[in-house]
């Protein structure tokens, strides 16, 4: 279940679902059941609180209330809101519980136990204030363990970025599909657990409701990384160049290389002026090492070499002469993975940047990157999704905006969002080893949308297999592991 459905469209599925013959009670009394059965999956299920709003949500949680009784649970359900806007299946679900229901305040608030968080719903408008962020203060304050319906009350669906008092919950049961939200942070963090529920609605209405947005996963790009032919040479395998920098600085460019190499490169070129060459040449044997003598074009030496991608940017400087580079490389129609250094230098005129990139060529900023190069979408408090989808019809070319929650977007429109990243991918030089392991991919021939959605993706995986005390080169040593049991 890859696809991301935004507030409306989640909205466009329960009505085209209720087409389709599927009774909208029905969705709620398996959304309620659900809810029940993750807090009786859930330790110290002794007592059980629901708290009810007056949507969809608090009919969710009526239903749970019911499901948990009939099960022999100590339940009590408390309703906040006006009572008179329950209506609908909400009000059905009320009625179905028939049993007692008190008013919802902060001193109710039971310490321990379980507590079912059905108050406020993903199509949230405003911000939480007064009595409703009052009794989200009172339950982020006690210990007991949150599951919230469908996403944690005052967390806006449609954006990761969280304005107002939020509920932090132990764990979210979600319905279908999964929303923005839920995998774009801080909004995932503050869910907890996902869980998404099925509960009836037909896969076949997204054939009609077309969703723009997945989650990362190996699903979406079925054919990567590249498998070689049993005739394959090192040629064919693709050959990446990674420009290096100055000899105190080779570090990035080594790193991105060595992960060129494992992530399938056949051939893998660092290209460095006389000192820093020779610095390469003293810790690497299975990368080649090309000298070029300062202040020389590089045209002249992409003649010589028959390269099907380059990384540039790492380490590398931000002057006159990046910028040279980035346009003899796209002179001579090479796929680009452009990172740090590279983006930099284009920091006060990125429209000369935009003009000289194509699908074949990715930016991977992290968000002060992300500011120089777009600063009128450098707002945090907007939706990263639809920031980095107008960043990427702008500059003409893949982008990756950086993250524990690394947006994925194409000229197009086409848009990920990658989830599998470890915490511990926060150290110097983990952004080398990704723009390393996505040139290799286009250096294959990858396209580069799939090129940067599966080298974020396996960059991720890396990460969890290292764990805590990773450091970049470690990383680069995961990748076999991945590639043979991960795919």
């Amino acid at each position: 279940m890859t696809e991301i459905l935004t507030v409306s469209q989640a909205y466009e599925a329960d009505r085209l679902a209720a087409e389709a013959g599927c009774e909208s009670y029905s969705l709620m009394r398996r959304a309620g059941a659900a809810l029940a059965q993750a807090a009786m999956a859930a330790k110290n299920c002794t007592h059980i609180q629901v708290l009810c709003g007056p949507g969809a949500n608090g009919g969710d949680g009526y239903v749970a209330a019911s499901v948990l009784r009939d099960a022999g649970r100590d339940v009590a359900v408390f309703s906040f809101g006006d009572m008179a806007r329950v209506k609908g299946d909400a009000k059905r679900a009320f009625v179905d519980w028939g049993g007692d229901v008190e008013a919802a305040n902060p001193d109710a608030i039971q310490k321990d136990g379980i507590l079912i968080d059905a108050l406020f719903g993903a199509g949230l408008s405003r911000a939480l204030d007064g009595e409703a962020a009052a009794l989200v203060a009172a339950i982020n304050a006690s210990s007991a363990t949150v599951i919230s319906a469908d996403l944690p009350s005052g967390i806006y669906g449609d954006n990761g970025a969280l304005s107002g008092p939020h509920i932090c919950a132990s764990e979210t049961v979600t319905f279908f599909r999964k929303k923005p939200a839920h995998v774009l942070e801080p909004a995932r963090e503050a869910c907890g657990k996902i869980t998404v529920a099925d509960i009836g609605i037909p896969n076949m209405v997204l054939d009609e409701i077309r969703p723009h947005i997945f989650e990362n996963h190996p699903s979406l790009w079925p054919d990567m990384p590249p498998m070689p032919s049993i005739m394959a040479h090192k040629h064919s395998r693709g050959h990446l160049l990674v420009r290096c920098g100055p000899a105190l600085g080779t570090g990035a460019a080594r790193l991105a290389a060595r992960a060129g190499l494992r992530a399938g490169a056949g051939l893998v070129t660092l290209l460095a002026e006389e000192e820093a060459a020779r610095v390469c040449a003293f810790h690497e044997t299975e990368v080649m090492i090309t000298s070029r003598q300062a202040g020389h074009a590089l045209g002249p030496y992409l003649r010589k070499m028959r390269v099907g991608a380059a990384v540039i940017g790492p380490a590398g400087g931000v002057d006159k002469a990046m910028r040279e580079d980035v346009g003899a490389l796209r002179s001579a129609g090479i796929a680009l993975t452009l990172d740090a250094d590279g983006l930099s230098a284009f920091a006060d005129a990125p429209e000369l940047l935009f003009a000289q990139l194509d699908e074949a060529c990715v930016l991977t900023p992290h968000e002060g990157e992300f500011a120089r190069l777009f600063p009128d979408l450098a707002d945090r408090s907007s939706s990263k999704i639809e920031r980095v989808r107008a960043a990427s019809a702008r500059a003409k070319c893949v982008l990756v905006l950086k993250g524990p929650d690394s947006v994925i977007a194409a000229p197009d429109g086409r848009l990920i969002v990658n989830t599998n990243a470890s915490r511990w991918l926060a150290t110097a030089g983990s952004g080398d080893v990704l723009v390393g392991i996505i040139g290799a991919l286009l250096a294959q021939g990858a396209p580069g949308f799939e090129a940067a959605a599966c080298g974020v993706w396996l960059h991720g995986a890396a990460g969890v297999v290292c764990g805590r005390g990773l450091v970049a080169g470690d990383l680069i040593e995961a990748l076999p592991d991945v590639l043979q049991t991960q795919l």
